[in-house]
């Protein structure tokens, strides 16, 4: 399958090339994606950033070097460290011990091996579908900067939405949303530092905007959107890495360049019976 082929050549890439600097925007061309699409689906499926990732075996193939006598400044110079201190930093954040300490003998180490990508679909759920037009709007809303590093998002994002509702900002929403609902809008992604924007936002409306609130144009698009039925997030969680990893490859399709949109009818989210749904915005692969 080319969408196989393709992760797997862009991980040979980067096991390639690990002790130089790499542009994620090369090795998403050799994956045949966005820089974006490639950052997304490559975190849904592993659980890691590819940031992560090169972190992680640049640390591992250190471990070898560090065992075999290589002085510390050469090593960290060597994987792209620029000092010895933040080597030593990120190789204890780890492993738990020191570069000079994993010399010792006895010391438990681990390693990180490298990936390769496999297409399993289980299909032990239906996945509800349709695939649509839809033509640019603008929504307003809160905006707040998300970290995908060690998964953070699953946790920053609910966050987020509780703070909105502590202070107001979902009521008022709410009051002037219109037939989509109250939108959740992951966007901007941010290559270097692993982050998005993510918006909590309604359609755009004439009315005046409250102070502290940003707008934010979500483009022209061939959307797929998925239903979800359950309680948010848990619900979401799940779904969102089936279509990463099993519905895209396996019907051909990458991310195209828009956000993706979670769209909330008003309603009782934290129901069993609570329907939303999840918006992809797709093109097929070339």
């Amino acid at each position: 399958m080319d969408w196989l082929n393709a992760m797997n050549k862009a991980v040979e890439y980067v096991e390639a090339n690990i002790t130089n600097k790499i542009d994620i925007e090369e090795v998403a061309k050799i994956a045949l994606s966005s820089t974006f699409h490639f950052q997304r689906m490559y975190h849904m499926i592993t659980g890691i950033t590819v940031g992560e990732y090169i972190r992680r075996r640049r640390l591992t193939l250190a471990v070898q070097d560090i065992i075999s006598g290589e002085k510390i400044i050469n090593i960290s110079h060597k994987y792209g460290y620029e000092t010895p201190e933040a080597f030593t930093k990120a190789f204890r954040k780890m492993y738990g011990v020191s570069p000079t300490a994993a010399r010792e003998s006895g010391v438990n180490l681990k390693a990180y091996p490298k990936l390769s990508f496999h297409l399993s679909i289980k299909g032990d759920k239906d996945m509800n579908y349709r695939i649509f037009d839809k033509e640019s709007f603008m929504v307003v809303g809160k905006q707040a900067k998300i970290s995908m590093i060690d998964e953070q998002n699953f946790s920053q994002v609910p966050k987020f939405w509780r703070g909105c509702m502590k202070e107001g900002s979902y009521q008022w929403m709410s009051s002037k949303a219109g037939k989509l609902g109250i939108l959740g809008i992951s966007k901007d992604f941010d290559k270097y530092k692993d982050e998005f924007n993510y918006m909590m936002a309604i359609e755009k409306i004439q009315s005046t905007i409250p102070k502290g609130y940003v707008s934010a144009n979500i483009p022209a698009a061939t959307w797929a959107a998925f239903e979800a039925v359950g309680p948010v997030p848990e619900v979401l969680h799940d779904l969102l890495r089936r279509i990463y990893s099993e519905w895209m490859p396996s019907m051909g399709y990458q991310h195209d360049c828009a956000p993706d949109l979670e769209i909330y009818p008003i309603g009782d989210m934290f129901s069993r019976n609570y329907s939303c749904e999840i918006w992809i915005p797709i093109k097929k692969y070339k």
